[in-house]
């Protein structure tokens, strides 16, 4: 039986390990769709460009890791609103409720706002960073559509989602994420090859489209968030600044979005040197990266569950529902691990395959380069979901300013020194980078489960 404790919202089961088991997987499938389908739009655009031309491929993969790096900050704001709403809607306060997604948007759009002149002259910036000219040039007229038109848009996005999935309204998540995917395959059919009467756009043709699904996105979130809010309550007032919990939103938010800062920009730092190296080591990471992330996002997914669960138990103070939910968890996101990792190990060559067009000249290259990649891969996988998923716990107690640190010491101090020195002095190429990787994000999997079990759990 279920013992209960008594809150403002209501009694909040602390429950077995049958009951977390149901509630983690009840809360996280949806959310691990969503992610899923939303990665599809990015894997849509890849296995397109692949197809049509291996430079616009390059071009694409730079260009998203930068503007990756940027959103990726402005994303800390709409984490922090997460667990600030799970927290208030636990404690059965909806005006606070209200109040937290209303300054997330408020800061999104400031953020996105500072950014955009920079992602403007993306081209100086591609080209100063070492990246051939062709690439600089396409990935510039990528950002100049899908970054200045999409940015702050996909950050509304994900503050709108954040509240949510906050209130376990994770269908309607799920349901605009699928509306976008799947209006993405036909309109990048469209227009980077022009067909159906379409003029042939390339690169320019998916970032167009990316424009498109991301507007369906927002209008399907919004229209979602104030139905699951008291209708239009939640934006009444929109335009009043509320300083005090703007400033809680960011206080909390900022170091979310360093931490992943410090992890995406691991990752983009090696798209850059891989692009030192070339257009096809370039191709071939591009690929593997997106692999990699197809298998990851399920735990980011998951990662966002275990946050709701845990800053649900931390608002009623339920020690023992908090431990038990973050052990299944884990557990749950383990047994993931064990499914992409076989898959890397088993098959990579026809992974990779289904991102190349017939006849492509550097295709052998690429699928022999590619396999190694990812058997990489299918090693740092347990870590990069160990330390996501301990992220996911630590957000859920408000824990984020340690973490950050922590995260950041393993990805720069580590990872990307080594991948340099293994392979530029030590001439490994591009599967040294690959190892530096790895090894950033095993530090960081190591530091930041000491934080939560070893810190932040005997405190509660």
């Amino acid at each position: 039986m279920d013992e209960r404790i008594e809150t403002a919202a209501g009694a909040v089961p602390t429950a077995g390990r049958r009951g977390h088991v149901r509630a983690v997987l009840v809360l996280g499938l949806p959310l691990m769709a969503s992610h899923v389908a939303q990665m599809s739009i990015h894997v849509t655009d890849t296995l397109m460009l692949g197809r049509y031309d291996v430079a616009a491929l390059a071009a694409a993969t730079v260009a998203t890791s930068l503007f990756f790096v940027i959103f990726i900050v402005g994303s800390g704001f709409a984490m922090a609103v997460m667990p600030m709403v799970a927290e208030a809607n636990a404690a059965g306060d909806p005006v606070r409720l209200r109040r937290v997604t209303r300054m997330g948007m408020w800061v999104s759009i400031l953020y996105g706002a500072a950014f955009l002149p920079g992602i403007w002259l993306a081209e100086p910036v591609l080209l100063a960073i070492g990246q051939e000219p062709e690439v600089a040039a396409l990935g510039a007229e990528y950002l100049r559509i899908a970054g200045v038109l999409g940015l702050i848009p996909q950050l509304l996005i994900m503050v709108l989602k954040s509240h949510l999935s906050a209130l376990e309204r994770t269908r309607p998540v799920l349901l605009a994420t699928l509306a976008a995917a799947a209006a993405n395959v036909p309109l990048n059919y469209a227009l980077i090859f022009g067909n159906w009467g379409a003029p042939e756009l390339g690169i320019a043709g998916a970032a167009v489209a990316s424009v498109v699904v991301t507007a369906i996105a927002l209008v399907w979130t919004g229209l979602a968030a104030a139905r699951a809010t008291e209708g239009a309550a939640l934006y009444a007032r929109l335009w009043v600044p509320d300083g005090e919990v703007l400033a809680a939103v960011v206080r909390l938010g900022w170091p979310i979005g360093l931490t992943m800062l410090a992890e995406s920009g691991l990752f983009s730092a090696s798209a850059v040197m891989m692009g030192w190296l070339g257009t096809v080591p370039l191709a071939a990471h591009g690929i593997a990266v997106q692999l990699s992330a197809i298998a990851f996002i399920v735990h980011v997914g998951l990662a966002q569950a275990a946050t709701i669960r845990v800053g649900a138990a931390y608002g009623a103070r339920d020690r023992a529902g908090l431990t038990g939910g973050a052990r299944v968890a884990l557990g749950v996101s383990a047994a993931l691990v064990a499914c992409s990792a076989t898959a890397f190990w088993t098959v990579p060559g026809w992974l990779i395959s289904l991102f190349l067009r017939p006849g492509e000249t550097e295709a052998a290259a690429i699928l022999s380069l590619g396999a190694v990649l990812l058997f990489v891969a299918g090693i740092f996988q347990v870590a990069d979901a160990l330390q996501v998923m301990t992220l996911g716990l630590l957000r859920g107690v408000q824990d984020t300013r340690v973490p950050m640190i922590l995260a950041a010491l393993a990805y720069w101090a580590v990872g990307l020194p080594l991948g340099y020195a293994l392979a530029f002095p030590l001439g490994m190429g591009p599967v040294g980078i690959w190892i530096g990787m790895a090894a950033g994000l095993w530090g960081a999997a190591a530091a930041l489960s000491w934080r939560f079990w070893g810190v932040v759990v005997p405190r509660l």
